[in-house]
């Protein structure tokens, strides 16, 4: 376990840096990141490069007992390249370019930019390569970050055809995938197809999610010419790059799987702004739901599924790469930030997963786009906030490296999917029904019990959980049906939601009962589903404690036919709904169907967060997965190994009973304990 810091020398005096690597020694800081964005520096002209002022840093920092970490400056191009080739600016949906005096204003698929990124990089690694102070490379910095995951320009549109051919391999075959024959959209050529930009005003969802795959696929391809020159220039060192949690344009699981591990940003008081509203009902947010945390602490479940997606994405520990430690400045309201706030931030993260955490920045900039960003000094170059809690966190490390060594003990897994969030970010039928929405659902339920929950792709090795949920498994094939009937077969609890099914992964409807490939695995048929407008609700009936109340805002029933019901629609006037919720007086709404060792559980409508509490209590019960049921709003529990750890989000004071001891939690303050 170790701690380390974000740092430009490019931005202050030299004469400043042995002060800084001074007092970064004082704070037991070991690691620190330059140079990603100082391609403006290293080569001022082209094929002219300035490497003295790179090389003098390396060499103060090594001295000063820093493990150094060079990230290759491909995410900012210099002015002279962005001037002399404007071809390899990206380009909007609506053709508009982008421009320089930003960053990510690439496009991934030009030529000539792939070939200015691999001479700055082979002349970094050339010249570093082999250095031993240097322990590790991060690649570019947040792929897709700024709404540039997506190019439309020309290189782009051939780049997709060649994807396509490579995909379908011939023009028919895609017609048929992509459902063509509807509006004359049919094509004879390859030639034919463009990116679908917005010069179309209704885009055929396939031909959509294909580009979504293909624009994903274009950054994995960009990132692992880069990969291959480090690994040849700069043997034995690790490669990684910086993710952003919850960031849905790019499948993250793909650009993961060539990386010797990964590393994310977390901002807690920022990313909720650009979660929040895909997370939380419309009209909705988290004081409604947990509306005792501190205001400062940001919204600790939001964080905990974003460690859980990144600790997902390799199924292994992770690194902070930029932790926040004091305000932000691209926030919402940005607020400002306690004493005690970024430890328990620290605590947190690695109670998660992750086993080194780097601190973004140093020092305020008096620079720029990011003026009003704190650091752990302010701009005056005095300690601020997050100076002071790591000083405190510094005595603690002996205890956090305890927590990061003790096994990860997740008994829930999510499964997550990228085709999936697009399909229905294409065509949600309902406007505010979201991917995330749905299964942060779940998640919350998780956490709030005190469940350990990993989100892992379908394709991860499920037989290590006791649960495993599918909230909307919605692009199905024989090939997902096959691996999660496996998974229930060998003794597994599956739970599938609503939408499951609907779909084939060309992004097409389905021509079989519904939920499609899933129903022999799920022992239903969906007899109707729809989107009910608000103020419309049909009540159900359990015997689970609990799990009871009214069915909303997307209800589908289910007809049984090797599975059992569990829950069933109550209906007094069956009429009033549409479809006439397919004619049955009392139809099921959540179904239990047996799979050699194990069953699989069909839920038919879109649960409140109580409903989601109370069914997973009730599986957790039966699976012998310890919870916490009386757990305090705001308090969140980690059990890894025989290590405990309690987080309490709140300005109060808190009392946690975890079997018969209770254990009183001091404002924004934690507890440690075997």
């Amino acid at each position: 376990m170790k701690f380390g810091v974000c740092y430009y020398p490019e931005h202050w005096p030299e004469a400043r840096w042995a002060e800084d690597a001074r007092l970064m020694g004082e704070l037991g800081l070991k690691i620190i990141r330059l140079a990603e964005f100082a391609w403006a520096k290293m080569e001022p002209e082209p094929g002219v490069y300035d490497w003295e002022w790179l090389d003098r840093a390396i060499a103060l920092f090594a001295e000063a007992g820093m493990e150094i970490i060079l990230g290759t400056p491909t995410c900012t191009p210099p002015a002279w390249l962005t001037r002399q080739h404007p071809e390899i600016l990206r380009v909007d949906a609506n053709g508009r370019s982008r421009n320089h005096g930003t960053r990510r204003h690439y496009c991934p698929n030009s030529p000539t930019y792939r070939e200015f990124s691999r001479q700055i990089v082979t002349q970094m690694a050339q010249r570093y390569g082999l250095d031993e102070r240097i322990v590790g490379w991060q690649i570019d910095n947040e792929f897709g970050g700024g709404k540039s995951a997506r190019c439309y320009c020309d290189h782009c549109a051939r780049a997709f055809r060649t994807w396509l051919q490579n995909r379908y391999k011939t023009v028919d075959a895609l017609n048929e995938a992509w459902g063509t024959i509807f509006w004359s959209q049919t094509y004879t050529a390859w030639a034919q197809i463009n990116p679908p930009g917005d010069d179309v005003n209704y885009k055929n969802p396939s031909h959509v999610l294909d580009f979504y795959r293909f624009s994903s696929d274009s950054y994995v391809s960009y990132q692992q010419e880069q990969i291959d020159l480090l690994r040849q220039l700069a043997p034995g060192r690790f490669v990684t790059h910086n993710f952003m949690g919850l960031y849905q344009d790019l499948d993250q699981f793909d650009l993961a799987q060539s990386l010797d591990f990964i590393t994310w940003d977390n901002y807690p008081t920022g990313n909720p702004d650009r979660w929040r509203q895909i997370l939380y009902p419309p009209g909705s947010d988290t004081r409604q739901n947990d509306p005792v945390y501190a205001y400062d602490v940001g919204e600790p479940i939001v964080q905990s599924m974003s460690h859980a997606l990144m600790r997902g994405l390799k199924q292994r520990p992770f690194w902070i790469m930029e932790q926040q430690c004091g305000h932000i400045n691209w926030g919402d309201v940005n607020p400002g930030i306690r004493p005690g706030t970024p430890r328990l931030w620290v605590w947190h993260a690695v109670a998660e997963g992750a086993d080194h955490i780097v601190y973004f920045r140093w020092r305020a900039t008096l620079l720029a786009q990011e003026q009003y960003h704190s650091g752990l000094l302010g701009h005056d170059g005095r300690p601020d906030i997050g100076f002071g809690d790591q000083q405190r966190l510094l005595g603690e490390l002996d205890q956090l490296s305890q927590l990061s060594a003790a096994p990860l003990d997740a008994p829930v897994a999510i499964l997550f999917s990228f085709d999936d969030l697009w399909a229905l970010q294409l065509q949600p039928h309902r406007h505010d029904f979201h991917y995330l929405r749905h299964l942060y659902a779940y998640y919350h339920a998780c956490l709030r019990l005190g469940i350990g929950v990993d989100l892992v792709p379908d394709t991860a090795d499920l037989s290590q959980y006791k649960l495993v949920i599918a909230p909307t498994a919605h692009l199905a094939d024989e090939a997902l049906a096959q691996r999660l009937c496996d998974y229930a077969s060998g003794g597994g609890t599956l739970l599938l939601g609503v939408r499951a099914g609907f779909k084939t992964p060309s992004n097409r409807v389905t021509d079989q009962p519904l939920p499609g490939a899933m129903r022999e695995l799920a022992g239903v048929t969906v007899t109707s589903w729809q989107s009910l407008p608000l103020g419309q609700a049909v009540p159900f009936r359990s015997e689970i404690a609990g799990f009871a109340g009214e069915a909303s805002y997307w209800v589908e029933t289910l007809g049984v036919e090797t599975a059992v019901s569990l829950a069933r629609y109550e209906l007094e006037r069956p009429d009033r709904f549409a479809a006439n919720l397919s004619g049955l007086e009392k139809p099921t709404a959540l179904a239990e169907n047996k799979v050699d060792q194990g069953r699989v559980l069909t839920l038919g409508f879109y649960p409140t967060p109580a409903q989601a509490r109370a069914l997973l209590q009730h599986l957790a019960s039966q699976l012998n997965i310890p919870s916490l049921p009386d757990l305090p709003a705001g308090v969140l529990a980690y059990q890894r190994g025989d290590v405990r750890l309690l987080l309490n989000f709140t300005d109060a004071l808190q009392t946690v009973t975890v079997g018969t001891t209770s254990h009183t939690l001091p404002p924004r303050d934690l507890l440690f304990y075997r």
